[in-house]
């Protein structure tokens, strides 16, 4: 049904969702910008890799761990980190992913330092990235329409008052650090076993600025837009693929007018709803009967 390129593109744009969720998480739903997720998204790959190659552990057992682990880092990050207020945190998320970085590049033994780490097993197949994403945003849908989501929601909108009302901040911050964590791991793996192959420099900078991309043209405070932002950015880059050279030139320039034009993403602050949608139909029957009406009158 589909051939080797659109299974790749399939599998990366899987990837990239799962990721995008858990940073929409952090991001859209507690508004704390973090430059890090890609550090633990390569503690997951690692991991995992470190898990099938060497100690011979099966695939899902192997991302358990894998995002366990991530989940775990951002704890003990986040426990010492959340405290600090805005451009802080995010400064040290950003060495805390640079950080990482410059540490797999020096485990020669361990990593393979920058040389990469080779011999990863094929597992991350398409069927099973597509079960995992859709998996993935039925848990961040649960979470989020939990009451720990509303309470997540309540320190995005006023974080004052939100603690004057009992809400334990410092806690539900943390809970959505681990939670975006724990996604970051979990792409990571799949991201690993599909490449087959894993260096450093994959899980730099670029990628964390990426993924907060992705999140904001997607929309803040929306699932469903963090889905769509993730499709836009994976899938945008291959349809001008012919173009060669120019490609990413019109994709930032795309981006650029998507952020212009629509300041909150694509579907900033609302998901999808079949009764919206029904009633977008309906209201759109009744406005070309009235139009009809009109024409007639005249």
């Amino acid at each position: 049904m589909f051939n080797a390129y659109q299974e790749g593109v399939i599998i990366l744009l899987c990837v990239n969702i799962i990721a995008v969720l858990g940073m929409s998480v952090l991001t859209g739903f507690t508004r704390l910008f973090s430059f890090g997720n890609a550090g633990f998204m390569s503690i997951g790959a690692y991991c995992a890799s470190i898990l099938t190659v060497e100690l011979k552990l099966p695939f899902i057992p192997a991302i358990l761990v894998a995002s366990a682990f991530a989940g775990l880092v951002a704890y003990l990050l986040g426990s010492l980190t959340l405290r600090l207020k805005g451009d802080y945190f995010l400064i040290t998320c950003l060495g805390f992913g640079e950080g990482v970085r410059v540490l797999f590049n020096y485990t020669q033994d361990l990593t393979g330092g920058a040389g990469g780490y080779p011999g990863i097993p094929n597992y991350t197949s398409m069927p099973f990235a597509v079960v995992c994403a859709i998996l993935a945003f039925f848990i961040a849908w649960r979470f989020i329409h939990s009451k720990y989501g509303r309470n997540l929601t309540s320190i995005r909108e006023n974080e004052l008052a939100a603690e004057a009302v009992g809400i334990n901040v410092i806690r539900f911050k943390k809970m959505s650090f681990v939670f975006s964590a724990v996604y970051a791991g979990w792409a990571g793996a799949l991201y690993a076993h599909y490449l087959m192959y894993i260096t450093p420099a994959m899980f730099n900078l670029n990628k964390s600025c990426e993924l907060i991309t992705t999140t904001v043209i997607g929309g803040l405070g929306s699932l469903t837009g963090s889905v769509m932002g993730a499709a836009l950015v994976t899938l945008l880059p291959e349809i001008f693929r012919f173009l060669s050279g120019y490609r990413m030139l019109i994709y930032g320039i795309a981006v650029v007018l998507i952020i212009l034009l629509k300041p909150d993403g694509l579907y900033g602050y609302r998901e999808f709803s079949i009764t919206r949608v029904i009633r977008w139909f309906k209201n759109l029957g009744k406005g070309s009967k009235k139009n009809k009406k009109e024409e007639v009158a005249q």
